[in-house]
């Protein structure tokens, strides 16, 4: 079977290389890859409406025929306007396209076409704007075109849907009776399944709704089975090999709580009594913590690895950005100042790329186990960075690292615990089926102190209302964020560049004020200098790009201007919008946008309503959907192409039910029936292979 799926579409009959080239660009690069390219939509041509009895505001599939056609040009607007009147029995329509000349050489009188779009209502007469249309043939359209549910792809280049209806049927008819169904008998019996070829087949060209619905079933069920397997298996694997029994209740850790300059709330101490049951098991710990932005899960980690230090283990604790890093370092060497291990202080090490100097000596007592807890980025990933005694591995918002580079800094270690954070919140149903193998905590409460930031928005027009936001809290001697989502102009866009505008507020809203500009492509040690400037109150502005997203902690800075708000995701907007109020003070996030679509509003009202980021991940999911809100190669959710964990969360539980049912049944998947989805798996996801359980 697997031959036949990963062979070349180019060899395919009536492909070729030209075509070959279309299919690539739209990801169709094997026989695979095409089977699984679903329709768009669908077309109910069953029963088409007549025209006499459309309706303004609903949208329709019309088979109609062209009157006439004319082309008029709009010199106010700039645009060329094509104007048709087609009919049928029961009466005419005008359809119109906008700069689309180009469509008279199709629309010739008593040219027959499908006609998809929306019916608007201008003055007396009815009318569909830019309707997507398909020329009827009727010599060949009868069979997949006329008549039926019609699917409607999105098209590769250069063809048209009823070439590209014709040659995924031709596919269909040649290589279905081939294929072997890689989802095992039972597991199909049990969740009442269709196979593998049916479902492909009533997927493209569904006989009725109902066996269309039942292919969908099939298909969604089968990417979250898949998604799900590895998790499962990886959990298993996590319970093969005994952990550390790390030592939680000496004197250390209880030091270092009591010297804390605050009291954990509630959901901390909550929290951390989770890990240190986890840390004192028998197996390594494999936790994920979720907590809101500056809801305090980095000392909760830090107490973990004091947990890890008081038993003679090393800890690390690696973070995306380098600003962050320092960040953490100065912060955690504050708090286990006065701390001792075996009558030596606490010995905490940075390790970042920009480090240079006497980088070989930290290597080597980090190799020696001089140093306790070391802080960095993916520096720590290096093979020359090696620990003596690793016994907790923290990763710190993990959705900036990719799969494979969170599994190789546990590899430097013997089956160390695992600590996972992340500041973007993800609902907890959701949350436990798509971190299977983890366990997970959530951080409920923010600190005392920490008021909510007020959240206004602007259009570009009234942009000045917010630079007088921004200068009364700068004339109350407090310090603003400005965050613009490009560092160079782009004209495509037509966004003002960071750089220029920074010049600009120089020199206009902002001349009083002191101002620095940071950017991903300062050198680490430019922007390290930056954040020291702001933080020390020597500047009173920090222009930005998005380098400010994660954990940037300013107590002074009381307000945030976002431009281009547009430009943002929910989820993003929010973890800018946490850079700000952390000292007490009035806060401000004051979002001005230049244009806005409808989901570009949406992500703006959940803003200016919501602070809460469990309540912004879920309107962010409804908004963006699963793929984009989780990171699609973090996360294997390239592999959801049908399914959608939002509206199938009763599949997706019973995918991983069955999941975990198999991997406890047959954790090697040898048996005979699971053969060939162990070849499916290790094709899905070879990245894994080490730590699945499978031969």
């Amino acid at each position: 079977m697997e031959s036949i799926l990963n062979s070349p579409v180019r060899y395919l009959k009536g492909v070729g290389p030209k075509r070959a080239k279309s299919f690539a660009k739209s990801g169709i690069i094997t026989l695979e890859d095409l089977l699984y390219y679903f329709p768009r939509r669908y077309e109910d041509r069953t029963n088409l409406i007549p025209i006499a009895k459309l309706i303004e505001g609903n949208t329709y599939t019309v088979k109609a025929r062209i009157l006439g056609c004319v082309e008029r040009r709009s010199f106010r607007r700039g645009l060329s306007i094509l104007e048709a009147v087609v009919n049928d029995s029961s009466g005419n329509i005008f359809c119109v396209w906008f700069n689309q000349s180009y469509l008279r050489q199709y629309f010739k009188p008593g040219q027959e076409l499908i006609l998809y779009g929306k019916v608007e209502r201008y003055g007396k007469r009815l009318q569909i704007n830019s309707p997507e249309f398909e020329l009827v043939d009727p010599e060949h359209d009868a069979s997949l075109s006329i008549g039926r549910i019609v699917p409607v792809y999105s098209l590769p280049e250069g063809m048209t849907q009823r070439y590209f209806r014709y040659f995924v049927k031709n596919i269909l008819d040649g290589y279905l009776p081939k294929l072997n169904d890689f989802l095992p008998f039972d597991i199909r019996s049990r969740a009442g399944l269709l196979n593998l070829a049916k479902s492909l087949l009533e997927i493209h060209f569904p006989e009725n709704d109902d066996w269309r619905k039942q292919a969908y079933q099939r298909l969604a069920f089968e990417e979250f089975f898949i998604f799900q397997l590895p998790l499962a298996l990886r959990k298993l694997k996590n319970k093969e090999k005994p952990g550390i029994r790390h030592n939680i209740s000496g004197n250390l850790i209880g030091e270092f709580i009591s010297g804390l300059p605050f009291q954990l709330t509630d959901s901390q101490a909550k929290v951390l009594e989770e890990i240190k049951k986890d840390m004192a098991g028998g197996f390594a710990m494999q936790r994920l913590l979720q907590g809101d932005v500056g809801s305090g899960k980095t000392v909760v980690a830090t107490a973990a690895a004091i947990i890890a230090l008081q038993g003679g283990y090393q800890a690390v604790i690696m973070v995306p950005t380098e600003i962050l890093a320092r960040q953490h370092y100065e912060k955690i060497l504050g708090q286990v100042a006065g701390l001792k291990t075996k009558n030596a202080k606490i010995r905490i090490a940075l390790l970042t790329g920009s480090i240079k100097k006497n980088k070989e000596k930290l290597l080597r007592e980090i190799k020696s186990g001089r140093v306790d807890l070391i802080i960095g980025t993916h520096a720590l990933l290096q093979e020359e960075v090696e620990f003596k005694k690793l016994g907790l591995v923290v990763i710190d918002e993990q959705h900036k690292f990719g799969v494979g580079q969170r599994s190789l800094l546990p590899q430097k270690g013997d089956n160390p615990d695992i600590l996972i954070m992340t500041a973007t919140p993800i609902p907890r149903t959701l949350a436990i089926t798509l971190y299977g193998d983890l366990e997970i905590s959530v951080i409920s409460q923010m600190p005392a102190g920490r008021g909510a930031v007020k959240t206004l928005t602007f259009s570009h027009n009234k942009a000045e209302e917010a630079y007088e936001v921004l200068r009364h809290q700068l004339q109350s001697k407090r310090q603003a964020f400005i965050v613009y989502p490009v560092i160079e102009e782009s004209y495509a866009l037509d966004i003002a560049g960071a750089k220029k505008m920074c010049e600009e507020l120089k020199k206009g809203e902002l001349r009083d004020f002191r101002l620095g500009l940071i950017h991903g492509k300062l050198k680490p040690t430019e922007q390290q200098d930056l954040m020291v400037r702001f933080k020390n109150r020597e500047l009173d502005v920090l222009v930005s790009t998005t380098v400010l997203e994660v954990g940037i902690d300013i107590p002074n800075a009381t307000c945030m201007l976002i431009a281009h708000a547009e430009r943002f995701g929910l989820s993003q907007l929010h973890q800018l919008r946490g850079r700000v109020g952390r000292g007490g003070h009035e806060s401000f996030c004051l979002l001005v946008t230049s244009s806005a679509t409808q989901n570009s509003d949406a992500r703006l009202q959940a803003m200016v309503k919501y602070q809460d980021g469990f309540r912004i991940a879920e309107e962010d999911l409804k908004i963006r959907g699963p793929g984009e809100f989780f990171g699609l190669r973090q996360h294997g959710l390239t592999e959801l192409r049908i399914a959608n964990p939002l509206v199938q969360m009763q599949l997706l539980k019973k995918a991983r039910e069955e999941a975990i049912r198999l991997v406890n049944s047959d954790p090697k998947l040898e048996a005979r029936q699971n053969i060939l989805l162990k070849e499916k798996l290790l094709e899905r996801f070879p990245e894994h292979e080490k730590l699945m359980v499978v031969g």
